[in-house]
């Protein structure tokens, strides 16, 4: 089903950026330095080695110029001209404060953020690199961040202490913080399923839809955690998807299709799989009440109030053995409801690519959409998502 795109690096692939445009290029990072740009059509046009050869771990291009491609490698943020790949442009050495893990471009290309192992993220104005701002609330490392679309003063970022924060640039402070774990714990109890591990939900990536209301984490646990931003940029409602059964890798929201809400993402499990969320009850109108509703134990309800007050008479063994079978028998019907709505809400596509993802880029390839996957070996895989 998918396509190989061979002999671009002879490296470990970490990440792929595509570029604006209907003839935009694509670019690959890999360890070692290696940068290499690549045709639609899966051609190489360039290859690089940094200086320093450190891995390349992020590799953006400017939404609003696509003369401007920014790479990320030990703390260093490097400029590179893909019209002419000889070497950076410009260097912007110390940008992060320790390792640099990801990069984020706001939609005028005018502001690059930097997440690093520190855990700090910082703003680089463009052009220049200066640092503007620093950000430190996470307790661990940065791993991944994301402008707000239609929100230029919003920033995401998420880490590796289960922390998803949104910024208000203005300030440079969070407008909320959400810790994955309170959730993670209340879910793990009644969710378990064979094969899925329940890891720590350490926050991998996050991804921002096309509207700017609904963000994405890809985590550990296996889950995606999907939040809705409300009015006033405040935290309206929560949820998730079980979507892997090893730790989720890679989440990113699709631009190209029929509306905001579709969603590809990766894991260690090998799988690749698409979404359509626009009737999940995080993203629908519809279900907004009944979503964010206090979930509370249902208590008993007044039917079995009345039976077991009219039946005091019966011995009391025999009375807790036909409430626990009772119970039971409510137990079995939430688990096939559940397995129902998960089955309706499941994947559109799923591909078995077989490798642990490293990274996704959604394109759209000579007019096909597709996702190209970054693994852990030196080719890139495309597959074609025509079947939609």
């Amino acid at each position: 089903m998918g396509s190989l795109w061979p002999e671009g690096h002879s490296s470990s692939l970490l990440c792929v950026g595509g570029s604006p445009g209907p003839e935009g290029l694509i670019a690959s990072g890999a360890e070692g330095g290696e940068v290499t740009l690549w045709t639609q059509e899966g051609a190489i046009v360039g290859r690089l080695v940094l200086p320093g050869q450190e891995d390349i771990t992020s590799a953006v291009f400017s939404p609003a110029d696509s003369a401007h491609l920014y790479v990320s490698h030990g703390d260093t943020v490097s400029v590179l001209d893909p019209r002419n790949l000889k070497g950076p442009v410009e260097n912007f050495q110390g940008a992060g404060e320790e390792e640099i893990n990801a990069l984020a471009l706001n939609e005028t290309g005018s502001a690059v953020a930097v997440a690093d192992d520190s855990g700090a993220v910082r703003i680089l104005e463009i052009p220049g690199g200066r640092v503007c701002r620093s950000l430190r609330r996470h307790t661990n490392i940065c791993s991944s961040v994301a402008f707000r679309p239609h929100r230029p003063n919003n920033l995401v970022s998420v880490g590796l202490d289960m922390q998803v924060i949104l910024w208000g640039l203005q300030k440079t402070r969070p407008l909320w913080t959400f810790n994955l774990q309170d959730v993670a714990e209340e879910e793990d109890a009644h969710q378990q399923r064979p094969g899925q591990l329940f890891n720590p939900p350490l926050a991998h990536c996050v991804s921002v839809s096309s509207c700017g209301n609904i963000l994405g984490c890809a985590a550990e646990d296996g889950r995606v955690h999907l939040m809705r931003i409300g009015s006033g940029s405040k935290l309206e409602q929560q949820g998730a998807i079980k979507a892997h059964t090893q730790g989720a890798s890679q989440v990113h929201f699709i631009s190209f299709f029929s509306h905001p809400y579709w969603m590809v993402t990766g894991g260690n499990d090998g799988q690749v799989a698409l979404w359509d969320l626009c009737k999940h009850p995080v993203v629908a109108p519809e279900g907004k009440t009944q979503a964010t509703a206090p979930q509370r134990r249902k208590g008993k309800s007044s039917g079995r109030r009345r039976e077991q007050a009219q039946d005091k008479s019966k011995p009391k063994k025999k009375a807790e053995r036909e409430e626990a079978e009772e119970d039971d028998e409510e137990a079995v019907a939430k688990e096939q409801e559940s397995s129902m709505e998960e089955e309706k809400s499941g994947p559109k596509i799923t591909i078995s690519h077989g490798d642990k993802v490293n990274w996704l880029c959604p394109a759209v390839l000579k007019g096909e959409p597709s996702i190209i996957v970054a693994d852990q070996s030196t080719n890139l895989t495309v597959y074609p998502l025509s079947q939609l």
